[in-house]
């Protein structure tokens, strides 16, 4: 049996799974406060009669990280950067302590000049006297060569935990996005170890042993040991296990749009041809744009327990959650309210739905049928103009899909995969809104948790080999040694899959499930003078996101939903 978790802002969504098959579903309120209870209370209940012995994992899927950083409630971290000549400093400056070092390394890892180590000393001296026990370590060409970074966490000698050093985390050459991803790191590493240890103790306490694994933003998963050492990678967890969940509940060969209506948010994402987007370049997170691999996803703050207010005669919904729908004694009127005045939900009390529709009817002098009425199309405009915007921008750039690059191809949705709590009642105002086909899937209330469960560990690596040098690295794997002239194109490829696939294992992949393949490969001559000197070689390589099906026969279903 398998478990799948969703901890959102809202709810925790749990299934349980045996053979491809839903056993039990349960829902309950979300407290941040009291997780470790809500945690045991839905376990409880989803594992009620069944042997614990016989759940073979737990994976899960949370808006922690996503949420602390939206909502300003991460550590404070202390940034020690070097950026070399040509970049201003302050340009990437991030954190509540910055430091730059006066060293550099070159575009080809060649140390042109060595830090003072004086200075270092001197951040984490400032650090201590600020409290800041976070930091982030990030230099400009660490992917080539990282002993910079590696020489200053060892200064720093321990007394910062975590030190997130900037080559640890993406083999891309973005500077900027490379800090920003580490400072984010270090700043979600204190709220999601106290989300991880509360998972944890949850099912020791219950006596399940299972592995547990946590999605990753590209709908992958990884342990929860590695995740919380890199919890970055869990920002944006939400959405991929909705994307993930909408492939194996309603596969499309088309392409289409996929919605995820909760309780705050409204998360919009996109099929090419059946087949996720992907943000290649990686995600951006607030303010931060960072190298975290993501599918493509993109949240309005709209959902069905958004405050409903009036405004200059105009009704306006959200962007703030105030708390429950007025139906379960919530402080304002909701989205949710009305669709239980038009009955197209039943939960709660519909005297008080009824009683937070009048009262907005009697500031517009409308009845409270119209003004549920109102609400819903005013929800569907939104999501109708969010939707039309995404595809206007999606269309104006390169389409990237988990799997490659589409050339010249155009976003064009022949039809809607929606799902969430109010995915039955909000289907038909989408479906005339978009004027396409709208289809909610069997177990739409639980498509994120049966997502998560169901989807296998991704990993990704980049192997840069320099043999003028003499010198091939792998930033994410720490990995710097010494090759001869005679390294090929091909035997980077062979050595880049087999070092993705122990990638893979040390996340939690099992070895049916690993699938590796080569995604970017170039190789240039480098010439000094008349002569060829060597070859610069780069090759990325990826174990690809996937859902694995558990039948009588163990078949997989691939991210195209295809057996």
């Amino acid at each position: 049996m398998i478990i799948g978790l969703d901890v959102g802002g809202t709810h925790i969504d749990a299934v349980l799974l045996r053979g491809g098959h839903v056993l039990e579903v349960v829902k309950i309120p979300y407290n941040p406060s009291t997780i470790l209870e809500g945690i045991c209370e839905v376990i409880n209940k989803l594992t009620q009669k069944r042997d614990l012995s016989r759940i073979e994992r737990v994976n899960l899927s949370t808006t922690i990280s996503t949420n602390a950083v939206l909502e300003g409630r991460t550590s404070p971290v202390g940034m020690i950067l070097e950026s070399g000549p040509g970049v201003d400093p302050s340009f990437v400056a991030c954190g509540k302590e910055n430091f730059f070092l006066d060293g550099y390394i070159d575009h080809r890892g060649h140390e042109v000049a060595p830090f003072r180590e004086a200075l270092v000393h001197e951040a984490s001296r400032r650090f201590k006297e600020k409290g800041i026990s976070a930091v982030g370590v990030v230099t400009k060409f660490s992917v080539r060569n990282p002993s910079h970074e590696i020489r200053v966490k060892e200064l720093l000698d321990g007394d910062f935990y975590p030190v997130t050093m900037g080559h640890a985390l993406s083999g891309k050459l973005n500077f900027p996005r490379r800090v920003f991803t580490a400072y984010l790191n270090s700043a979600v590493y204190e709220r999601f170890t106290s989300f991880a240890s509360a998972i944890r103790r949850a099912f020791e306490d219950m006596g399940i042993k299972a592995p547990i694994n946590v999605l990753k933003a590209d709908g992958g998963t990884m342990s929860l040991k590695q995740a919380i050492s890199l919890p970055v990678h869990t920002i944006l967890s939400g959405p991929a296990a909705s994307v993930m969940g909408c492939c194996i509940l309603s596969p499309a060969s088309e392409d289409a749009v996929i919605m995820d209506v909760g309780g705050t948010t409204t998360d919009i994402s996109f099929l090419a041809g059946g087949v996720p987007l992907l943000e290649k370049q990686g995600i951006r997170i607030g303010a931060y744009p960072t190298l975290v691999r993501a599918i493509f996803s993109f949240s309005i703050a709209l959902g069905g327990d958004s405050a409903v207010k009036v405004a200059d005669g105009r009704v306006v919904i959200g962007p703030r959650r105030e708390g429950p729908p007025a139906a379960l004694g919530g402080p304002e009127p909701t989205p949710s309210d009305a669709m239980i005045v038009k009955g197209l939900l039943d939960f709660g009390s519909r005297e008080r739905a009824y009683l937070a529709m009048k009262e907005l009817g009697f500031v517009l002098k409308m009845e409270p049928e119209v003004v549920a009425e109102i609400i819903l199309e005013k929800m569907g405009d939104m999501i109708k103009n969010a939707v039309d915007g995404l595809l206007m921008e999606l269309n104006s750039r390169p389409v990237y899909t988990v799997r490659e690059l589409l050339y010249g191809k155009r976003i064009e949705p022949r039809e809607v995969r929606i799902i969430g709590g109010p995915a039955k009642a909000l289907a038909p105002v989408i479906e005339r809104k978009l004027k396409i086909p709208c289809v909610v899937p069997d177990n739409y209330q639980a498509a994120n948790a049966i997502g998560a469960a169901l989807s296998r560990t991704t990993a990704e690596i980049t192997l840069i080999a320099d043999t003028a040098r003499g010198y091939i690295t792998v930033p994410e794997l720490g990995i710097r040694q010494k090759i001869d002239g005679s390294f090929t194109l091909k035997r980077a490829r062979s050595m880049a899959l087999k070092l993705v696939e122990e990638r893979a294992a040390i996340l939690g992949a099992s070895p049916e499930d690993i699938e590796a393949e080569i995604i970017e490969e170039s190789c240039f001559n480098m010439v000094r003078g008349f002569y060829t000197v060597g070859k610069n070689i780069r090759v990325k390589a990826q174990v690809k996101p996937g859902l694995t099906g558990y039948g009588g026969e163990g078949r997989e279903i691939d991210a195209e939903g295809r057996k």
